[in-house]
């Protein structure tokens, strides 16, 4: 694993909201309830459902553990690191975040002197030019959300890493590989043991994919080489996978997100190449996903993932 030192960075212009998922009315955004052993050794704080909590892997070896995300905020972290403690004992900490975005990463600072934090390169980096941004952006969905985020500080990593890194946990390895851009510019996959997938937002259970398609403050998402992720991830062949939203599966959610995904792809550089605008094309593909995938959950996104697609056409 490759070292550098934190260094201070810039956020970009605060995105707007648009688009984003209503939450103003529903329940807070707390990480509660027990970890789930999902594999030997692996465990899951389960989201159960809430909108922008994500699923936290706890994963325990002979010598260390690893926790996969943290929730929002800092009472989020506080609890995710007393949970990796009472299943980890005296072992040494680890954490790293599958991707920068609030509800996964903003309560690392309840980590900060308690375990190692490992990121990607790209990941620091986005999180220098875009984190504080995201931090404004989330407090206007609600009072809920912006009480979540009460105190955040967004802290540095212990560790950077280019490429791939490897965690041996004893006698349980954790394999952390940087896949973006997809959903993000610098998303990690955390494989354990060849056999469990922590995939983040590149993959939900009955859920939209979750497209930050914000121009002109967030155009990062690459929709196009997110499909080419899923096949890569789909050929490494997990018995588990994770995903950063809804129940914990197996391989075939990769493939149920990469339908949906190719879908889109199709559907906008058609509908753009006979004419259609920008506006027309989102509302046919959303109509026509809303139908196809009706038993998914926000699809609010359908339109986001759709215009996503169109602009990346105009300038292939």
């Amino acid at each position: 694993m490759s070292t550098t030192e934190p260094s201070p960075g810039t956020a970009s212009t605060e995105p707007t909201a648009q688009g984003a998922p209503e939450v103003s009315s529903g329940p807070a955004p707390i990480v509660r309830g027990e970890p789930v052993q999902v594999a030997d050794g692996v465990h899951v704080i389960p989201d159960q459902r809430v909108e922008l909590v994500p699923n936290v892997g706890i994963v325990v070896g002979e010598k260390a553990a690893l926790v996969i995300d943290t929730g929002m905020g800092p009472a989020n972290g506080a609890y995710v690191l007393e949970q990796a403690r009472r299943l980890a004992g005296e072992r040494r900490l680890y954490l790293t975040l599958t991707h920068f975005h609030p509800e996964h990463g903003f309560g690392a600072q309840a980590f900060k002197g308690a375990a190692t934090i490992v990121y990607n390169r790209g990941q620091r980096d986005e999180l220098h030019r875009k984190g504080s941004g995201y931090l404004g952006m989330f407090r206007g969905l609600g009072p809920n959300v912006a009480g979540a985020l009460e105190g955040v500080e967004l802290v540095d990593p212990d560790l950077v890493y280019d490429g791939q890194a490897e965690i041996d946990l004893g006698g349980r390895t954790a394999v952390l590989r940087t896949v973006g851009p997809a959903h993000t510019a610098s998303d990690q996959v955390v494989l354990i043991d060849d056999r469990v997938l922590f995939g983040g937002d590149l993959f939900e259970t009955r859920i939209f994919p979750i497209t930050p398609y914000f121009p002109p403050h967030d155009t990062d998402v690459a929709p196009g080489r997110w499909i080419s992720v899923l096949d890569e991830l789909i050929a490494l062949g997990p018995e588990v996978v994770v995903p950063g939203h809804g129940e914990v599966t197996d391989v075939s959610l990769i493939g149920d997100v990469r339908d949906f995904l190719m879908y889109v792809r199709d559907e906008a550089g058609r509908l753009r190449a006979a004419g259609l605008s920008a506006d027309e094309t989102a509302a046919t593909i959303d109509q026509g996903a809303r139908t196809r995938w009706s038993t998914w959950e926000r699809p609010e996104w359908i339109s986001s993932a759709a215009r996503a697609f169109y602009d990346a056409d105009a300038i292939s």
